[in-house]
C-alpha cells in the first residue's frame, strides 16, 4: 500500500511571500525551500511508522513536515515556538486528513505529556487503538543557537526514560551546524571529539546521515549543516547520572591539550589512581579516551562521592 500523499498545496516559497515570513536572525532561523532535500532526510531516517509517533521540532513554514506526511506518517505532532508560522501550519494541519497536530510552544519548556496526549488523540481519531506508542521519532531542522541545549536536554530525558523518551524505541534525526555534527559523531582521537561526543555516545549510536550545503537554505548561513541520527544503544555505556559525566568531561576537555596525568595532578594527585583503576593510560589526552572508559570513571567518581573541580 503506497503512502498517503497530501493534496496539492501552495509551495513554501509562495506561503513565505504571502505571509511575509522572514527568517529571524535572533532565532537562528534558516528555511529549506527544496523538498528534494527534506524528502531525502526523511528517506534516509529509516522511520518505522507502524504504531509510531513522529515529533517534529521547529517546523517553520512546514516543508519537512510535508515530507514526513508524504512518507506515510499517520501521527505527527509538530512543536513550533514562532507564532508567525501558525497560519501556514494550520493550513497544513487541515490538509493532513487528521494526521498532523500543531502545538505552539517552546520545546525546551513544553510538557512532553502534552505531545504524547495529542499524538494519542490523533491516532484514536483515525480509528486506531490508544495504546502507548512503540516508536517515537524526533525530527527537526534545529535553530543553530538552541540545537545543543535541546540535544543535552533530550539526552537527560533519555537517560531517565522520561517524556517521549519513555517509548520502547526512540530515534532522533536532527539537523545541526556541521561543526556541531562533527563533535556529536567524532570517534576516538578525532580533533573534533569533545564533551558532546562523550555525552551523546554514552547513550546513543550517533552517525551522520547527510550533509546539507548552506546553499540549500534561505537566507544562506555562513556554514553548512549536517543531519545526524541518534539511536539509543541496546546497552548504554553510561554508569552514572548524565550530570556527573557532563561534569567530568567539561573538567577534562577544558584542558584538552594536556595529558590526563597533568590534568589529574593539577586537580589532586591522590586521584591519579583512578586512571589506573579504570585502565586509562595517563599519557593520553581527553580526546583519546574511549567513551566506555569515561563512563566507567564517572561511575566510580559518583559512587564514591568524589567532588570534581
Amino acid at each position: 500500500m503506497s503512502p498517503k500523499k497530501l493534496p496539492k498545496l501552495p509551495s513554501i516559497r509562495e506561503l513565505v511571500r504571502l505571509y511575509n515570513l522572514r527568517a529571524k536572525q535572533q532565532l537562528s532561523q534558516n528555511f529549506i525551500m527544496d523538498k528534494n532535500v527534506t524528502d531525502k532526510i526523511v528517506s534516509l531516517a529509516g522511520l518505522e511508522l507502524n504504531n509510531a509517533l513522529c515529533v517534529e521540532v521547529g517546523p517553520g513554514p512546514g516543508l519537512l513536515t510535508r515530507s514526513i506526511l508524504d512518507h506515510g506518517a499517520s501521527t505527527v505532532v509538530a512543536v513550533e515556538k514562532d507564532e508567525r508560522f501558525g497560519p501556514t501550519l494550520q493550513q497544513l494541519q487541515e490538509a493532513s486528513d487528521g494526521r498532523l497536530r500543531v502545538l505552539l510552544g517552546d520545546m525546551l519548556k513544553i510538557d512532553h505529556q502534552q505531545i504524547i496526549d495529542n499524538g494519542l488523540k490523533l491516532r484514536s481519531g483515525n480509528g486506531e487503538k490508544s495504546e502507548p506508542f512503540e516508536y517515537v521519532h524526533l525530527l527537526g531542522n534545529l535553530p543553530f543557537n538552541v540545537a545543543t541545549p535541546l540535544l543535552i536536554q533530550w539526552l537527560h530525558f533519555l537517560s531517565m526514560q522520561q517524556g517521549i523518551f519513555g517509548a520502547p524505541n526512540v530515534s532522533m534525526t536532527l539537523m545541526f551546524q556541521k561543526e556541531v555534527a562533527d563533535r556529536i559523531t567524532a570517534t576516538v582521537s578525532e580533533s573534533s571529539r569533545g564533551r558532546l561526543s562523550i555525552v551523546a555516545q554514552s547513550l546513543c549510536d550517533a552517525f551522520r546521515l547527510y550533509n546539507v550545503p548552506g546553499t540549500s537554505f534561505v537566507p544562506r548561513p555562513k556554514v553548512d549543516a549536517s543531519v545526524v541520527q541518534l539511536r539509543p544503544l541496546e546497552k548504554p555505556l553510561l554508569q552514572s547520572s548524565l550530570k556527573t559525566l557532563e561534569h567530568l568531561t567539561r573538567f577534562t576537555f577544558m584542558k584538552r591539550r594536556k595529558m590526563l596525568a597533568r590534568i589529574f595532578k593539577d586537580w589532586d594527585s591522590n586521584q591519579l589512581a583512578l586512571l589506573e583503576e579504570c585502565e586509562i593510560e595517563p599519557t593520553l589526552r581527553p580526546q583519546d579516551v574511549p567513551t566506555d572508559k569515561f563512563c566507567l570513571l564517572a561511575g566510580i567518581i559518583e559512587q564514591r562521592g568524589i567532588k570534581l573541580p
